[in-house]
């Protein structure tokens, strides 16, 4: 008798599984995406984050799910991947959301405020503190969905073919800086630049611009900046983060299935610890080689730092009061920044501080 009912239910669940079969193939359709980056394929850490997004997904999705990455040129040019998504050109892109400052101040908050957050700061208030929330309801007028991805860490000040020695020097350089930290280099005097990655060693080798800053040593180094500009100054005060961003066409989103939106988000959660920690791992060794081939590495003057700050701070105030996302996303920021100091200053700061006397002393 009980032979009887197990082999009954046996063949029942059997049934079922037969059933259920073409139910689980409909609901794992087969699609294609287009992936257009704002990188050169030199940078295999940026662009290299795009390959490895895109080979999570295909892993999670079992190759129901296919994302096909293409650098800067390939598709559109670098700074108008925005553009090409919101269009629908291309379904998605990966980029740095302040490359679009000009169309709302507010995107610098994507990628790096000037004298903003940390990597962990920045990370933790775009997904605990309300930060993407806030950036999606921006991106929701240009037709996109972003969800933050890798990650430069915090970046270096850049390459100067003279000595920064006061805030004089600055009046009337010509200076290749991402996104929004070129409203604070004008504010001061200078003569801000937004050029894709490929066209900033020719720029700086013919005088084209007098300095140039992109990310940091490994990036550096690989764009060949120190045979053309000896004085590699940090901190890079306008980026104490580079936080990337992958965005979707806000339909091509919707039609989805909820697990292929799941993957993406997923994957793109999984790239920023990938780019993260490779930067991590590849800019020491890099900063070695890079001194060894003739870089003077340099500190900001204090009086360069605060200067830009107090320009930056003011150019602030005044964009609070005049744009409504500007003006909601920075209260959010400084709120968050303040509390998260105070947290930082007693555990990490503590511990890095202790760690880089006792380092002095080996």
């Amino acid at each position: 008798m009980e032979r009887r009912k197990f082999l009954t239910a046996g063949g029942l669940g059997l049934a079922a599984s037969a059933v259920a079969a073409p139910a689980v193939a409909q609901s794992m359709p087969e699609v294609k995406w287009r992936l257009a980056a704002s990188w050169p394929k030199s940078l295999d850490t940026l662009y290299g984050g795009c390959e490895y997004f895109c080979k999570r997904v295909a892993e999670i999705t079992d190759n129901r799910f296919q994302i096909q990455s293409f650098a800067a040129g390939e598709i559109v040019p670098g700074l108008q991947v925005l553009d090409a998504v919101s269009n629908g050109t291309v379904e998605m892109g990966n980029t740095a959301l302040y490359y679009y400052w000009g169309k709302n101040p507010a995107f610098t908050f994507g990628t790096a405020l000037p004298f903003g957050l940390n990597t962990r700061q920045h990370i933790s208030w775009l997904i605990w503190g309300g930060g993407q929330d806030m950036l999606n309801d921006l991106l929701k007028e240009q037709n996109v969905i972003g969800v933050p991805t890798g990650s430069t860490g915090a970046q270096m000040g850049g390459w100067f073919r003279k000595e920064i020695k006061s805030m004089d020097d600055l009046k009337g350089l010509k200076f290749r800086v991402g996104g929004f930290a070129g409203t604070i280099i004008a504010k001061v005097g200078g003569v801000p630049q937004q050029i894709v990655a490929g066209d900033i060693y020719p720029a700086l080798e013919k005088g084209t611009i007098d300095a140039a800053e992109w990310v940091g040593p490994y990036d550096d180094e690989k764009l060949g900046f120190v045979k053309v500009a000896k004085y590699y100054y940090y901190p890079g005060w306008w980026e104490g983060t580079g936080q990337g961003h992958n965005i979707m066409n806000l339909e091509k989103w919707n039609a989805l299935p909820k697990h292929y939106q799941a993957a993406i988000s997923t994957a793109s959660l999984d790239t920023f610890t990938w780019v993260t920690g490779k930067y991590d791992s590849v800019n020491p060794p890099a900063l070695k080689r890079l001194l060894a081939a003739g870089a003077i590495l340099k500190p900001f003057p204090q009086e360069v730092l605060e200067g830009c700050y107090a320009a930056a701070n003011g150019i602030y105030a005044d964009l609070a009061k005049s744009n409504p996302h500007f003006g909601k996303m920075y209260a959010s920021l400084t709120a968050y920044r303040s509390d998260s100091l105070a947290w930082m200053q007693v555990a990490e700061l503590s511990f890095d501080s202790f760690m880089m006397r006792m380092r002095t002393r080996t």
